[in-house]
């Protein structure tokens, strides 16, 4: 029998335990200077994406709301980041 009382409750629990790993191997990349061709990162992003993806088949999110958010945060750090400014 399942721990998870319902399907739902299992997709945000495992998106909630993804997340935490791509914060791992994020600090990890900082940490050590591995930003690219990084085999741990590109998982992690990759495991998150794929939870992403379920929450939009599982009708948590729409993929209109999902982009109308991504567009909005990315105005956000065009605002208050260097983002989008030269690479450095």
């Amino acid at each position: 029998m399942s721990e998870f009382k319902s399907k739902r409750q299992e997709l945000m629990t495992i998106t909630m335990e993804e997340c935490g790993e791509l914060i791992q191997a994020c600090s990890k990349a900082i940490r050590c200077g591995t930003y690219e061709k990084n085999d741990n990162l590109i998982q992690e992003l990759c495991d998150v994406k794929c939870m992403i993806d379920l929450m939009i088949e599982n009708k948590i999110i729409t993929t209109m709301e999902l982009t109308n958010g991504s567009n909005l945060k990315k105005l956000k750090l065009m605002k208050w980041s260097n983002l989008f400014g030269a690479v450095k």
